[in-house]
């Protein structure tokens, strides 16, 4: 395809222009941040990963009613998503005592929540995302009261989902973080799910081990980055062995297959 005018450049991702009004192409890079980017590095496949592990999970969010801007994949770094306005907030799902909550709280790393955890956090890398209460939220005019409710719904609804799904697979979803979009049709307005949801914005432990199958493996310093993402997309069915006749390793599944 053509390269369109380019609107936005983020740490991981680059949107640009679609090709029909309303929507956008949104690209995966193979940019690897962490600490609001204050820890930077390229890390080859990454992106690739990325696209097709959100392809296939906000396929399976869509299947069951969650609103997406989701639209299609358009090639193995591309998808074209519907153009919304971003919620300026992050919301954090917590279900598993990590990151910066053990660090708050003086939890031991590991330890199960009493029950799942919503947290908000402003999107500004100039002030290293602050978390935020409902109060902020609505007084600054970030989000009304009925969006706030719309997004806790829709994250419970998610994270729900995504339980399931990855404890099917042998997998632990510790916490994870989403974002909101303002889409805007026929004169009304519904707040839909937008971003992406990856291993770089999930924690995923495995079951039996607790090995970590997510960014933390940057993060720390822990290497094997590329090898966590991929057993990630293999157990969700997106990686199959190649026949004999061809190279051996892994491929990528088409959608069509």
């Amino acid at each position: 395809m053509n390269r369109r005018r380019r609107l936005y450049e983020g740490k991981a991702k680059i949107l640009y222009e679609g090709p029909e009004p309303g929507t956008l192409i949104q690209h995966f890079k193979d940019d690897a941040t962490a600490f609001n980017a204050k820890k930077h590095d390229s890390i080859e496949g990454k992106g690739v990963l990325n696209n097709r592990i959100s392809e296939h999970i906000f396929d399976r969010l869509g299947s069951i009613g969650i609103p997406t801007h989701f639209i299609k994949r358009m090639n193995m770094r591309e998808q074209l998503v519907k153009e919304v306005e971003i919620v300026p907030i992050e919301v954090v799902v917590r279900n598993v005592a990590a990151g910066s909550l053990v660090k708050k709280l003086g939890l031991d790393e590991g330890t199960q929540l009493p029950r799942s955890i919503i947290e908000f956090y402003y999107k500004s890398d100039e002030l290293d995302d602050p978390m935020v209460s409902e109060e902020h939220i609505t007084a600054f005019g970030w989000a009304s009261p009925q969006e706030i409710d719309e997004m806790m719904a829709l994250a419970l609804r998610i994270n729900d989902f995504l339980s399931g799904l990855f404890f099917g697979i042998g997998i632990r979803l510790v916490d994870f973080k989403i974002e909101f979009g303002r889409h805007f049709e026929n004169e009304t307005m519904k707040i839909i799910l937008a971003d992406e949801i990856s291993p770089d914005c999930c924690r995923l432990w495995d079951i039996e081990t607790d090995n970590k199958l997510d960014k933390d493996r940057f993060r720390q310093d822990l290497g094997g980055l590329i090898d966590a993402y991929t057993e990630v997309a293999k157990r969700l069915g997106i990686l199959t062995e190649n026949p004999t006749n061809e190279p051996s390793g892994p491929r990528l599944v088409t959608s069509n297959e």
